[in-house]
C-alpha cells in the first residue's frame, strides 16, 4: 500500500510541475534563462507579500491571460 501512495505522490508532483512550466510558455517566457526567471519570481514574491493591491493587479493580469485561449 505504501508503494501505492509514493507513486500517487510522484504523479500529483510531476502533473504539478508540468502545469506550472506551462505558466512560462504562456507567459512567453520558454527561452528566457532559469536564473532569469527564478530571479523574477522571487522579486515578484517579495512584491505581493502583504501588499493586497499588487497582488489584485497580478492576479487581474493573470485571470485575463487565462481567459485569451489564442496561444
Amino acid at each position: 500500500m505504501q508503494r501505492l501512495t509514493t507513486a500517487e505522490a510522484r504523479k500529483k508532483d510531476a502533473r504539478e510541475k508540468i502545469e506550472l512550466g506551462g505558466l512560462i510558455v504562456k507567459a512567453g517566457l520558454r527561452y528566457e534563462k532559469r536564473a532569469l526567471l527564478l530571479g523574477v519570481l522571487i522579486e515578484a514574491q517579495k512584491k505581493i507579500k502583504g501588499d493586497e493591491a499588487e497582488r489584485s493587479r497580478l492576479t487581474a493580469i493573470g485571470a485575463e491571460a487565462f481567459g485569451d485561449d489564442s496561444d
